[in-house]
């Protein structure tokens, strides 16, 4: 239908609206083309209907704070997952390794609880696709009692702040895909009477970049529409994410806490960051995002000698928290593998398995009931199984299963 025969066009008779059928039809419309960009975006996937998760031990602490997690009692399984950037492969890989999803990536989890410790973004070219994934599983698992927490990492902030620094040119034109399905569905929206005229993310950016090669420009301008405060991929992935997380004993943070942090309060901290990135507080994120004393950027508990490792605050920090015996964090690769130090009360989860990070072994952290903390891993020259952490070996390094095996890489972002 061209511009002259729109304009040609009758108006709608009342009728229409007053017809319960034909009432529904912009509904049915707008489901279906939503369905239909998903369905591009995603690489293929249909996403479940969502349903709210059954009334357990895990419901939050605060009805109120509209299923946005900061206190949970502890299930009886719980799987801790590290840093992902980009890398779909790899990230299935350690979801099946857990025991958590089939060949086909559907969810056989059951009640476990899961969390994703953040640092889905940059480095690879499989983002939104994690993305989708992520929220497939959340709708299977919340079916079966089980659940799936997703958490900030410094580069979740650093996106929706447009900082792209990490971003490789996969990614770039895995969002030009986005920003081009996005805009065909809005167009379909647009033709659809009863629909009210979707907004346009793209509204008011430039189209060229400075200091941007011309032919990543599209990728960038998509990535800044979708991922800004209140963008169409960031309010509804990222504004899902908790911060800061207490699971019965463990605390969880990208980084790690402070004094100050927990002071300032952690449901607090999750309400802000929440806000912040659905548009409701300016561009930046909260000081306490920032810097590198952040909840997100903070090494202080992760450097690759135990002895470097602040343990004195570690525990001051863990005593302010009721029920808190450990700290389990991501950010800082961990090429030694999952391992904990401080008489393990801070767990390093990270372990570089992203093919644009470090290309490790996928590896997940279990804790059943009460049991310790054990580790799952698919390095085939370790035990597939360990019961405990190795804790100060003689070497100064906190490693879990070798002693002489090869050493960190601190990555600066």
């Amino acid at each position: 239908m061209n511009e002259r025969s729109l304009q040609r066009r009758k108006p709608i008779p009342m009728e229409y609206f007053e017809d319960p059928i034909c009432r529904d039809v912009p509904t049915f419309v707008s489901s279906f083309v939503d369905s239909f960009v998903d369905f591009s975006v995603s690489g293929g996937l249909f996403l479940p209907p969502a349903s709210p998760p059954p009334a357990s031990q895990n419901a939050p602490a605060n009805p109120s704070s509209s299923q946005l997690h900061t206190w949970l009692s502890s299930p009886e399984r719980l799987i801790a997952v590290g840093d992902l950037h980009g890398d779909l492969s790899k990230s299935k890989e350690a979801l099946r390794l857990a025991g958590l999803i089939d060949g086909s990536g559907r969810w056989i989890g059951g009640s476990a609880t899961v969390v994703q410790i953040g640092d889905v973004l940059d480095r690879g070219g499989d983002e939104l696709k994690i993305l989708y994934f992520l929220e497939k599983l959340k709708r299977e698992a919340a079916k079966d009692g089980g659940m799936i927490i997703t958490m900030n990492g410094n580069h979740e902030i650093m996106n929706v702040e447009g900082d792209f620094r990490y971003v490789t040119k996969e990614g770039l034109e895995e969002f030009r895909a986005w920003g081009d399905w996005f805009s065909v569905g809005n167009k379909m929206k647009a033709l659809c009477v009863g629909l009210e005229t979707p907004k346009d993310p793209f509204q008011g950016l430039p189209t060229a970049f400075r200091g941007v090669k011309e032919e990543f420009h599209p990728g960038f301008r998509a990535r800044i529409a979708a991922l800004h405060p209140n963008g169409p991929i960031s309010s509804r992935f990222l504004s899902q994410n908790t911060t800061v997380l207490v699971v019965g004993e463990s605390v969880f943070v990208h980084g790690g806490l402070l004094p100050g942090h927990v002071s300032y309060g952690l449901q607090r901290i999750n309400e802000e960051v929440r806000d912040w990135i659905k548009g409701l507080s300016g561009k930046f994120a909260p000081d306490y995002c920032r810097r590198s004393n952040a909840v997100v950027w903070l090494r202080k508990f992760s450097d690759e000698s135990a002895t470097n490792c602040d343990c004195s605050l570690l525990k001051h920090v863990l005593d302010t928290i009721p029920g808190a015996k450990r700290m389990i964090m991501g950010h800082t690769i961990q090429m030694a593998g999952i391992n904990g130090v401080c008489n393990n009360q801070a767990i390093r989860i990270d372990v570089g398995m992203s093919k644009g990070c470090a290309d490790g072994f996928p590896e997940v952290l279990e804790f059943i009931g009460n049991s310790p903390p054990r580790i799952l891993t698919s390095n085939p020259y370790m035990k597939q199984y360990t019961n405990s952490l190795n804790v100060d070996t003689k070497d100064g390094l906190g490693l879990l299963l070798h002693e002489h095996g090869q050493k960190q890489v601190e990555v600066k972002a």
